[in-house]
């Protein structure tokens, strides 16, 4: 495994960053699973799905910024990489849900830069807490995450097939990225923070529900 110098490290995260704000995605995306028929959504159903969508844009936008900033400031090469590998698997979903808001003729956040902005700060200084805290942090983080998906696919409306599918396959990989954090030597954090990152998550997703 090759050892990225912090000039390295911060010339990959600059690109990875520029690719999860300015990059398109493909027209189709999806994996193989995902049907591909045409939605038949009413209007209520199509703005319900796009506004979960939107919001499950800005939990993936925001992902990329939590693992660019404990990626560029982990102190251990091996923590470093697993950070960078989950980013670049986090990227998938980020398209995936720049796609699905085009089908369904929404947009994504207005509020798209705040949302990298603030988590990029909050991986970074999680990272210099040490490798373990960042490791559980992002174990933690995605608990949630996979939490805030399943109830996603209870709201979703009956028709809207494709979303669901979409969010199944992103449920399985959030759960993965958890127990590979934790593998790795993350460390449960406390219930006030736990508490915490849950409310910060909240002020969010409520807000890129409408803005």
């Amino acid at each position: 495994m090759r050892v990225l110098s912090r000039i390295d490290r911060l010339i990959d995260h600059t690109d990875q960053s520029l690719k999860a704000l300015f990059t398109h995605a493909p027209a189709d995306p999806y994996p193989e699973t995902v049907p591909r028929a045409q939605d038949t959504l009413s209007d209520r159903d199509r703005t319900l799905a796009a506004r979960l969508m939107r919001v499950n844009h800005a939990g993936e936008i925001a992902a990329q910024a939590l693992y660019q900033g404990h990626a560029l400031c982990a102190a251990q090469p091996e923590v470093h990489e697993v950070m960078r590998t989950a980013g670049r698997e986090e990227l998938t979903h980020l398209q995936w849900m720049a796609a699905r808001l085009r089908e369904l003729k929404s947009r994504p956040s207005y509020l798209t830069p705040v949302w990298y902005a603030g988590s990029f700060a909050i991986g970074a200084a999680t990272a210099l807490l040490g490798d373990a805290v960042s490791l559980g942090f992002v174990a933690e983080t995605e608990r949630q995450v996979v939490a805030h998906l399943e109830g996603h696919l209870q709201r979703l409306p009956e028709a809207d097939r494709k979303s669901r599918v979409i969010l199944e396959h992103m449920v399985q990989d959030e759960a993965r990225h958890a127990t590979r954090a934790m593998e790795k030597g993350g460390v449960h954090l406390p219930l006030p923070v736990r508490l915490g990152m849950r409310l910060a998550a909240r002020v969010m997703t409520r807000t890129a529900f409408w803005v």
